[in-house]
Formats: C-alpha cells, sequence, structure tokens
C-alpha cells in the first residue's frame, strides 16, 4: 500500500508556518511499512484542493490531508472531501456534543460558527481530538481511504498515534517495516563520496542507499523494506558492510550521533584531555565540544585569541613569528597549539586560524583560507584548508575539521 499527504492552508504556501505534519506523518508511516509517494501543499482553495485530492486518490490507496477542518470560511476539508467522493455533509450530534462539552470546560460559550465542525460527509467515521475541537475522519471511497486531520500537530500528532497507526496496521494485507540507518561522513564532498559508492547508489529492491548533503559532511542513509525488524536489520548489516569497506576512515558516526560526540567518546575512552586555541572560529570549537554532556573528563580550556596582542601575551605566539608569516599562517596555527597544549597541561592542543570573510583577505591569502593545527608530545600536524561560503560557513567548517583532525589522529 502506498499514500500521499496533502497539506491545506495558504500560510504554508506564503512560508508563514513550516510543514512538521508531513515529516511527521511520512516517519509514522515508514515505521508501519506504508510508502509515502508524494507530499502536496495547496492553499485554500477548492478548487485546486480538490483537484489535488482527485489526482492523489487516482495514484495511492491512501491519501492523508492536514488542515482546514476549524469553524472559519478558510477551513474547506469537510465540503471539499464531500464534494469528491460525491456525497451530502450531514450533522453529527455527538460531534457536536463534544464541541460543546470542550467550550464548557473552558468556560466558554460554544460560538454559532463551531457546528460547521459537526458537518461531515455522510458514511465517514470521526476521530476524537482530545486536544482542540476539530475531528479527524476516515472514509473509505471506491476500495480507498481518505484520511483528514486537523493542523496543529499538537492535536495532528496523539491522534496520529492513537488512532491512525492502529487503522493502517490493520487494513494493511500484508505486514511490512521500513528501516533506516544514517552513516555520518566527512573529509571528502559530496561528489568525491557519489564516485566511492556510485553502483550502491543504484541498487534497486528492498535495501537502497541514497546520499544526502550537508554542510562541510555528508549523509548514507540505508533503507530496508522488510516483513520484520530483524530481516531489515541483516539487510542494512550486509550493505553497511560493502559501503564501510569503501569509505572507511571518511565515517565518523551513525544515525544522530554528532562529530563532536564521537570526538568526545575517543578522547574519554583514551583519556585524553584537549585545549582548544582559536582564532577565526571565534570558539565555535570549544561550544561543539562542551555541548556533549560530560565533556568536563576531557576538555580543559578553550582560549579565543581573535587578536595579534592575545595571541602573543595569553598564547605566547612569537612576535616575530606573526611578522614574517602573518597571523593567517601555518607557523602560526602550530604555534598555538603547542602553546595551548603546555599552558594548559593537556595531552592535545588545537590551533585555528583563518579568514572568514567577507573582509580581511589578501591576493595571496583568501577567504576561506584556514590552517588547522594539532600537537601532541610525539606529534605536530598542520593542515591546510580552503572554505567556501559565508562567514558563518566558513567558521562551522573550519570547526569540523578541527575535530575531524582530531578524531584521526588521536
Amino acid at each position: 500500500m502506498n499514500a500521499e499527504i496533502i497539506a491545506c492552508g495558504t500560510e504554508l504556501l506564503l512560508g508563514q508556518n513550516i510543514n512538521t505534519n508531513a515529516t511527521y506523518i511520512s516517519n509514522s508511516l515508514s515505521r508501519i511499512g506504508l510508502d509515502v509517494f508524494r507530499h502536496l501543499t495547496v492553499g485554500d482553495n477548492k478548487e485546486r484542493f480538490s483537484s489535488a485530492i482527485k489526482e492523489a486518490l487516482s495514484r495511492s490507496n491512501i491519501v492523508i490531508t492536514t488542515g482546514g477542518l476549524g469553524p472559519t470560511v478558510d477551513d474547506i476539508t469537510m465540503g471539499t472531501l464531500a464534494s469528491v467522493i460525491k456525497k451530502d455533509l450531514v450533522f453529527n450530534k455527538k460531534i457536536y456534543k463534544y464541541i460543546k462539552d470542550s467550550f464548557k470546560k473552558s468556560a466558554f460559550k460554544v460560538p454559532k460558527d463551531a457546528i460547521k465542525q459537526a458537518l461531515i460527509p455522510r458514511g465517514a467515521d470521526w476521530i476524537e481530538n482530545k486536544v482542540g475541537t476539530a475531528p479527524g475522519l476516515i472514509i473509505k471511497h471506491e476500495k480507498k481511504y481518505l484520511i483528514a486531520l486537523p493542523g496543529p500537530p499538537r492535536e495532528l500528532n496523539p491522534m496520529f498515534e492513537k488512532d491512525i497507526i492502529p487503522f493502517l496496521k490493520k487494513i494493511q494485507p500484508q505486514k511490512w517495516i521500513i528501516k533506516s540507518r544514517s552513516l555520518r561522513l566527512i573529509g571528502l564532498p559530496e561528489a568525491k563520496v557519489n564516485e566511492k559508492v556510485k553502483d550502491l547508489l543504484e541498487l534497486s529492491g528492498h535495501t537502497t542507499l541514497g546520499i544526502y548533503t550537508h554542510l562541510g559532511q555528508v549523509e548514507l542513509k540505508i533503507t530496508s523494506k522488510a516483513h520484520s525488524e530483524k530481516s531489515a536489520d541483516s539487510n542494512i548489516k550486509k550493505l553497511e558492510g560493502r559501503i564501510r569497506k569503501r569509505v572507511k576512515d571518511l565515517i565518523y558516526g551513525a544515525n544522530k550521533e554528532t562529530l563532536q560526540e564521537a570526538v568526545g567518546n575517543i578522547l574519554a575512552k583514551k583519556k585524553k584531555r584537549l585545549a582548544v586555541a582559536e582564532s577565526c572560529t571565534g570558539g565555535l570549537i570549544s561550544n561543539l565540544m562542551t555541548d556533549v554532556s560530560g565533556s568536563s573528563k576531557y576538555f580543559v580550556t578553550g582560549v579565543v585569541a581573535y587578536s595579534n596582542e592575545i595571541k602573543v601575551n595569553r598564547l605566547n605566539v612569537p612576535k616575530e613569528l606573526i611578522k614574517k608569516h602573518g597571523a593567517v599562517s601555518k607557523e602560526v596555527a602550530k604555534s598555538m597549539a603547542d602553546n595551548i597544549r603546555a599552558l594548559a597541561n593537556a595531552d592535545i592542543g588545537i590551533g585555528v586560524t583563518g579568514i572568514a570573510g567577507p573582509t580581511g583577505q589578501t591576493k595571496k591569502k583568501p577567504i576561506g583560507l584556514v590552517y588547522i593545527a594539532l600537537s601532541t608530545k610525539s606529534k605536530k600536524i598542520v593542515k591546510e584548508f580552503r572554505f567556501q561560503g559565508k562567514r558563518e560557513e566558513v567558521k562551522l567548517q573550519a570547526a569540523q575539521q578541527a575535530l575531524n583532525l582530531l578524531r584521526l589522529n588521536i
């Protein structure tokens, strides 16, 4: 079985609200093995909404609409659904009583327009809304199903979990689950990762691979549709093994694990203490590291040495070094890493200096040029990077690459 989701609301088309319902519903449907073919958003226009529902019904077994179930003029879902299935609207006494009771609890009189919410297409089953007053609907139409739900997530989500998921499980001819696992990569751009796994991205059938880009990172998502969780896990594990052989050290974690969590886990396991000296990243590395609960076990200190004066007076970077090579140089980055490690009595020091933009560049040193250094008693590493993007994007990419350098060399 497959489904389509149609959101009704001009405010969504205008960008005034974000359609989080589609994400929530799709995630929920994947848990029970239902494929979602399309997401569609239409405004509060009866003709366009009607056309969208008819088209969805021509393609899919289940059509889920969200929004447009209130008492106001622009709430057109009930009337549109009735028109599509060619049924008249009938007054439901139970719904009206429920609406009256809801207003009574809030010490308000029932508005005259509230009666509109008690008018539903003939033959529809209604779903109680325990948070708001707009009921949900389930309509069987020519061996297919129309499901209408209110727009506010705080109303929709409980109704979906309590009523819709059990209903959909019941009508499924076969029991399926859809399970996914994300592998998170850093170190190569999407195009280069694509080259390494291109044939795997072309896999069809019940286990597939998708590639997605994020700023400075790449996500490989394995998705398996199977009759049991055990079977899905087995399929995912097999494909993950093939992926890991190809991208190896590019993978820092899986699912929702962040880079800072991955790095923190390694530091904690190896009982290493970290100190960071930052210039162009402005404390972002320190912030990321301390976003992780328990980071006090391995994170000692972070110094934002933005000015040359602080680099000299706080980090003991020699004036001559800055004068000769410039503040943005591999020599200064190395000195920052060495000195912060010594000053903090840490096992590892990280130094970062660069040009985040949009000003400060020279002919030889463009915006996005960043030097990242790592210092331990036995290892000194300095890497040059050329990042693209806005100021905040350069800063984030620099912070991520600093953490990745740390991850690969602890």
